[in-house]
């Protein structure tokens, strides 16, 4: 059950990390206060790295900013390995 519990919460961040992304590319266009830089950061730091990199390429936003290109993958890739081993030891 608590593999279970995992999987959704990841399921949960990353889906934000996505959402976050196309909300704040909608209010660059728009020119309306914008989200955070530090909330988009917490949001991949706090299991929503992959969504987020997946939501940067797909709405093309902060993809010319360095710490976000680069940033966010090495993010996803590392808590995509931690989320597999987590499963891996419940799982056991």
């Amino acid at each position: 059950m608590r593999m279970w519990g995992l999987v959704g919460v990841w399921v949960l961040m990353n889906a934000g990390g996505y959402f976050i992304m196309g909300a704040d590319k909608r209010r660059a266009r728009k020119n309306l206060y914008r989200i955070e830089e530090k909330t988009l950061w917490m949001v991949a730091a706090f299991g929503g790295a992959l969504g987020a990199s997946v939501g940067m390429n797909h709405y093309r936003h902060k993809t010319k900013h360095p710490q976000f290109k680069y940033g966010f993958p090495v993010l996803a890739v590392m808590e995509t390995a931690m989320f597999i081993y987590l499963l891996y030891k419940l799982s056991a």
